[in-house]
């Protein structure tokens, strides 16, 4: 992993907590300079590396205003990693039958929106430098391996879903300019917004059932790191248009736990 970034700047929104802080810290670690955007300014590392923007995903002009700061104090772009997004349980997304108009307009325009917002902007700067670019997106599990038992969010799934297809039609289109689109789908993982799962006995038995490997367990952050390194680097320059699964196993052989 070390030194695949040497020379990038990327552009990590969501990247003071959970997964998208472990990913600044891989991408630093691999020589990158990092502009990580969250909506706290605790959590990326100090180092001359790295610019912090506390903003909101949801706002379209959070990605262009990261980017014009790579720019301005790297003097470059050349990838961005979309992570931010999060569950709108609390907000009304459930099964469909109780999902509500808030549910489901607040859970779409964090997950999917801000994807778009984040993508755009990053795109607009590549074709305006004619410079090739890579951008990478965080799906889950969810958005084409249901698993009713536990996780039904119907508007969740939904945007994750839609990322799926959104990045793929991006791709295609953007390839004859040499700008990569990829997406990285988790299974559960231990972040902030697996709390619900984390404090449930009965929810991290069947996580384990699902995510057989290791043991059977919850994922961790720094599992995703090293498929974020290669997406972003050159070292997946004939890649795009692909979806990972790091999933522990639960689109194989966990898939059919009950």
């Amino acid at each position: 992993m070390n030194e695949a970034l040497a020379g990038r700047v990327v552009v990590i929104i969501g990247g003071t907590s959970g997964m998208g802080l472990s990913a600044v810290q891989a991408c630093l670690k691999a020589g990158a300079r990092v502009v990580a955007v969250g909506l706290r300014e605790s959590g990326a590392p100090p180092s001359d590396s790295v610019r912090v923007q506390v903003a909101d995903a949801c706002d379209s002009a959070t990605a262009e205003r990261a980017i014009e700061t790579a720019l301005e104090a790297f003097g470059g772009f050349d990838a961005l990693y979309h992570v931010a997004g999060g569950s709108g349980r609390k907000h009304g997304d459930g099964p469909l039958h109780e999902v509500t108009d808030e549910g489901a307009a607040y859970t779409l325009r964090l997950n999917l929106q801000s994807v778009i917002y984040s993508n755009r902007a990053a795109v607009q700067a590549f074709l305006e430098r004619k410079t090739p670019g890579a951008v990478l997106n965080m799906g889950s599990v969810s958005g084409f391996s249901p698993s009713p038992k536990f996780f039904a969010a119907h508007a969740y799934a939904a945007a994750k879903a839609g990322i799926l297809g959104f990045t793929q039609s991006c791709a295609a289109y953007y390839a004859p300019h040499n700008i990569r689109f990829n997406v990285v789908a988790p299974g559960v993982v231990d972040t902030p917004m697996a709390k619900r799962a984390t404090g449930d006995g009965a929810i991290m038995d069947y996580v384990k059932r699902k995510q057989p490997l290791d043991g059977g367990r919850i994922g961790r952050p720094d599992d995703l790191d090293a498929a974020v390194v290669y997406f972003l680097s050159e070292q997946s320059r004939f890649v795009t248009g692909q979806v990972l699964a790091i999933d522990g196993g639960w689109t194989a052989g966990g898939a059919l736990a009950t």
